[in-house]
């Protein structure tokens, strides 16, 4: 309804009353102009209210926002009790009980001469300021109950007029327009920040980013859009319950990691793509995990994208925070849908890429095989008949070495087409890029990079335990090497095609050298160490003559089951 109309009928409405009342009507009129003025909803309410104290002379004022159940206050604007008193106060009402709660189940005016005598009354907390009269009416938006608007503590120490009771009601019905124009404004432009939020976290999973910065993004917007204490996303765990993996907050200390029981209500209504919506974190008997006391108000919105439940997104504010409204609760459950779109697409997307990675390496690895080696292959015959017709020693010898080359750069490329065989993976460094970064530290002392050849899928088939014992020995062979051997060169094999004396599918460790050997009655406490760790695992450990000339050095073999 237009103010204007508003402000005529309630002019009209007043004719034959009183003088004072009278009186004041322009009074009334400047009061319905200043609550008009503005778009923002809180400080609407904080101009309502103390519009409303000024128009009926009182010392304070407040607006009880009944919550969504309608079974108490959502928020509590207050005016004339100051900050320290507030604090002294502490919790402001609820609206559970006392005359507040009774005006929220009966909205009507109500005008007292004495608080204390109302048996509505509830009394107040400590450190409350005293007050004695009171007035209060309804507010009405669109034609709900919005809230309460009351007045206390009449100014001069006298009572609440029917002159007084009668503004206040008309200011109530202008406060009513003012507020829901407040609240469209307001709703809007949280509508368009969450969507502007929900383009952001689009427009960065998209970019590229792997899965954990994704849901970085996801917490970290949801805390912003949401303004709370927390935006923290959660994954399933192997056992059913929710686990923190991703956290956006001032305070992340004990967040992260943190698992939500399968035997937790919450978790098997958020599984099967239901929201859960908490007033207080605190004291809800569904919150049983240690980190819930830290927080109050909080929503629970499952990661949904179709019929698959990727996660949740949670989003808790800190204690004695506003309560979520409803139209938060809708935005927020929205921006979780569409957050879960974008990571099913980022993942997608990924997915794509990894498999064009894949292509490209079995393009490179069928042209290794394809071409590469076979034309090795067939410059090595080639080099072997013209080495069986030289004449001379010294060209017999150097067409050999060159065939000899040739087959160990036939090995290494074919230990290249196996790296490429293998699946890029976001896990731990394999155990190929262990070895090859063992023997990378070892030619620094030696002097020299050791060859080195993977046979058959090694970072696929060995285990963790196998692995570990593997570098280990590896580690104990080339020291064995450079501070005994004396060494030029060290062939290092690792071949998972090997099978156990008992067939059991296992991998070898060959580690041979071109050193001085081990010397008759020599120190055997290395290749001691080497079948104790093999022995371990079921496995064992030989030595025998190396790749020197006439069998010179030692070849250490290690072999465990994989």
């Amino acid at each position: 309804m237009d103010p204007l109309a508003i402000a005529t009928e309630a002019t009209r409405s007043l004719q034959g009353m009183s003088t004072e009342l009278t009186a004041r009507v322009p009074q009334l009129l400047e009061a319905m102009r200043s609550v008009g003025t503005g778009l923002e909803l809180h400080s609407t309410l904080d101009r309502i209210a103390e519009t409303a104290a000024e128009l009926a002379d009182a010392r304070y004022a407040a607006i009880g926002v009944i919550d969504s159940t309608g079974e108490g206050l959502a928020d509590f604007i207050t005016y004339g009790v100051t900050r320290e008193q507030r604090e002294r106060i502490g919790a402001l009402p609820d609206g559970h009980r006392g005359l507040l709660g009774a005006l929220i189940h009966q909205p009507a005016p109500v005008m007292l001469s004495d608080l204390s005598s109302d048996p509505r009354s509830a009394g107040f907390p400590p450190h409350h300021p005293p007050m004695r009269t009171f007035l209060g009416v309804p507010i009405r938006v669109e034609g709900e109950i919005f809230g309460n608007l009351y007045l206390t503590e009449k100014r001069g120490g006298g009572e609440f007029s029917i002159a007084d009771l009668n503004m206040v009601k008309i200011l109530a019905t202008e406060a009513g327009i003012a507020i829901g124009n407040a609240r469209v404004h307001d709703e809007s432009r949280q509508r368009m920040r969450w969507i502007d939020g929900s383009v952001a976290v689009t427009t960065a999973l998209l970019s590229g980013s792997d899965a954990e910065d994704a849901l970085a993004v996801v917490a970290e917007q949801a805390r912003r859009l949401a303004d709370s204490d927390a935006g923290i996303v959660l994954l399933p765990d192997d056992d059913g319950g929710l686990e923190m993996v991703a956290v956006s907050a001032e305070d992340p200390a004990g967040l992260l990691g943190t698992v939500i029981p399968p035997h937790s209500p919450v978790v098997g209504q958020l599984l099967a793509g239901e929201p859960v919506f908490i007033d207080d974190s605190a004291t809800d008997p569904r919150m049983i995990t240690a980190v819930a006391p830290r927080f109050g108000p909080s929503m629970l919105l499952p990661l949904k994208s179709g019929d698959r439940v990727l996660g949740t997104l949670a989003t808790p504010r800190r204690r004695g925070a506003r309560k979520y409204t409803p139209a938060e609760r809708r935005l927020a459950a929205q921006f979780a849908a569409q957050a879960a779109l974008a990571l099913v697409l980022a993942e997608a997307q990924r997915d794509r890429e990894r498999l064009a990675v894949y292509e490209d390496r079995d393009r490179i690895a069928r042209d290794l095989h394809d071409l590469v080696i076979q034309r090795l292959f067939a410059t090595g015959l080639l080099l072997e008949s013209a080495q069986r017709k030289a004449a001379e020693p010294d060209v017999h010898e150097k067409v050999g070495q060159a065939v000899d080359e040739l087959d160990v750069t036939i090995q290494e490329i074919r230990t290249a087409i196996f790296a490429l065989q293998q699946e890029p993976t976001e896990a731990p460094a394999g155990l190929r890029t262990r070895v090859l970064r063992e023997t990378g530290t070892a030619a620094v002392p030696l002097g020299f990079h050791p060859s080195v050849n993977f046979i058959g899928p090694v970072d696929s088939k060995v285990g963790e335990r196998t692995g570990k014992n593997l570098i280990a020995a590896l580690r104990e062979a080339l020291s064995n090497a450079f501070r005994h051997a004396q060494a030029t060169r060290i062939d290092i094999v690792v071949d998972v095609t090997v099978k156990l004396p008992d067939g059991r599918e296992a991998v070898r460790l060959t580690v041979a050298d071109d050193g001085i050997g081990i010397p008759e009655g020599g120190r055997r406490s290395g290749l001691h160490n080497l079948a104790k760790r093999a022995e371990s695992l079921g496995g064992s450990s030989a030595y025998g003559p190396g790749i020197g000339e006439d069998g010179g050095g030692t070849r250490v073999m290690w072999e465990a089951p994989l």
